[in-house]
């Protein structure tokens, strides 16, 4: 993932894991259960059967029709709560949704860059409202989600700030979080980084990486089939190189 100009020599580079959220670090998605948590049961399935057509085309085209319904579904549910009120049940979710759904093997990848001195982050479309908690929670470095807006008086609309955190906006989080730390740029050296997903969103992510895992559970049928698996490094098959040149 070589960005930068010409090295300098007397620094060394650095190695970050990316690691993706639902389906990666935790087994199945968190987002309607997230919600479900925050306003009840009824209420999301409520929303979720009145907007059954929009549910449909996003399950169909992904990726811009999946981000429009994903926003229109947290204005439905979340708009008018207070941006402290949704932290504390992000807190209160994100403990018992690792503790229930955290894939240990994923866990264990975790402590092995850890041990090894590598920066950890996670990436995910998920809210951050929940995934900077379980951040906290697993020791990571840093937390790259998607972000709800909050007006000045602390309430949220639902809608998104800024990209919902899926496809390309994976990469340029993640490359904007290096920027910020100095581990990308002029005069130094350019940071290895490892990436983790198990869905097509993050397939840009994985195809920019030094060292690109899928760790998904489909195995052959699984969207990044074409990447090493998380199993083939549990068996001791070493680290995986990227299949393909990365994308710039």
């Amino acid at each position: 993932m070589n960005m930068a100009g010409p090295e300098d020599e007397s620094s060394q580079p650095a190695t970050v894991a990316a690691f993706d959220f639902d389906g990666t670090v935790t087994r199945g998605a968190s987002t309607v259960p997230f919600l479900i948590a925050v306003r009840g049961l009824f209420p999301v399935a409520l929303a979720l059967g009145r907007t059954l057509p929009q549910l449909v085309r996003a399950a169909i085209f992904s990726g811009a029709a999946a981000d429009e319904y994903k926003e229109q579904l947290f204005v439905r549910l979340l708009r008018g709560m207070a941006d402290e009120d949704l932290d504390r049940e992000g807190r209160s979710f994100a403990a018992k949704h690792l503790r229930l759904r955290l894939r240990p093997e994923v866990r264990r990848r975790i402590e092995w860059h850890r041990r090894r001195g590598h920066l950890v982050v996670l990436v995910s479309a998920s809210v951050e409202h929940y995934v900077a908690a379980a951040g906290e929670i697993l020791g990571v470095d840093g937390v790259l989600a998607t972000r709800l807006a909050v007006d000045a008086a602390g309430i949220v609309s639902g809608r998104f700030d800024g990209k919902n955190c899926r496809g390309a906006e994976k990469y340029a989080r993640v490359v904007g979080w290096l920027r910020t730390n100095d581990l990308a740029g002029a005069g130094r050296a350019q940071a290895v980084l490892w990436a983790y997903g198990n869905s097509r969103g993050d397939a840009w992510l994985l195809g920019a990486a030094d060292h690109a895992v899928d760790a998904g559970r489909l195995g052959r049928f699984g969207a990044l089939r074409r990447f090493p698996s998380l199993a083939s490094l549990d068996a001791g098959h070493g680290p995986p190189t990227n299949p393909r040149p990365p994308e710039r």
